[in-house]
């Protein structure tokens, strides 16, 4: 059996503390306990926890402060723990480099599924980059995607078609394109592509990542009917099947802007 992830509870409130740490404990995770920002420095200094749940109130000590402190020597993932109408402490939160949050009064399961996704993203997003790190030294800052007579751009978040007219890409479309153009031909699950995209709230049910792979496909396949270039994988995901040639931007656009 693999060794347990720790789990940081930072909470001055003794029986929410207690009862995440029950929570935790019962779903099989370790958990340290902190009541306030030295005892939160020096787990993370010491005892490298995997991830913090960190409540924004703390009592004389400021989470959003604490935050801060946290990044300045760990990547940690954190999830900030707010109260239901402290919307812009959850935003300042990820603004800082919080990966989620939970509201107060929170559904224990809602915890429990919050911290194992942005474990997984965590996780996935390390591997990932362990995996990528060879090639991306070797793709220049400002680089274009050609594939399949398409050139994508990401530093213009511009795309443009077989003809050289504008694909018409959203963001959305465009952020799950450019996680596609830079894992070619990798089967990535709709788990990952979930994590990849930013997604917090997902479950096996759940048609998100299907919608928005379907609306990709009517702006870059030649027949959406019968995709060519993201390839369903039965039971896993997608694929992007096609051959990708990154190349320096320079002038690779003017001749179509």
């Amino acid at each position: 059996m693999g060794k347990q992830p720790t789990i940081l509870v930072v909470e001055d409130d003794l029986k929410v503390r207690a009862l995440l740490r029950n929570v935790l404990e019962d779903d099989g995770f370790a958990v340290q306990e902190a009541a306030n920002g030295a005892e939160v420095l020096e787990h993370v200094k010491n005892r490298a926890p995997c991830l913090i749940t960190l409540d924004i109130h703390l009592g004389q000590d400021n989470g959003l402060d604490l935050a801060r402190e946290i990044r300045k020597v760990s990547t940690v993932p954190i999830v900030m723990v707010t109260g239901k109408d402290d919307v812009i402490d959850r935003v300042v939160g990820l603004e800082i480099g919080a990966d989620d949050y939970i509201t107060k009064p929170f559904h224990v399961r809602e915890v429990i599924a919050r911290i194992r996704a942005v474990l997984r993203r965590h996780q996935f997003a390390e591997a990932d980059a362990q995996t990528r790190a060879p090639a991306d030294t070797a793709v220049p800052e400002s680089a274009a995607y050609f594939f399949d007579g398409i050139i994508a751009v990401p530093d213009r978040m511009q795309v443009k078609d077989r003809n050289g007219a504008d694909c018409a890409l959203t963001s959305g479309d465009f952020n799950l394109l450019k996680i596609f153009l830079e894992r070619p031909k990798r089967v990535l699950s709709r788990d990952q592509l979930m994590d990849l995209t930013g997604g917090v709230e997902w479950s096996p049910l759940d048609r998100t990542i299907d919608n928005q792979v379907a609306r990709l496909r009517k702006k870059i396949e030649r027949n959406p009917s019968d995709p060519q270039l993201i390839k369903t994988v039965r039971g896993v995901g997608y694929t992007f099947a096609c051959d990708v040639d990154c190349k320096p931007t320079q002038e690779t656009l003017h001749k179509s802007a």
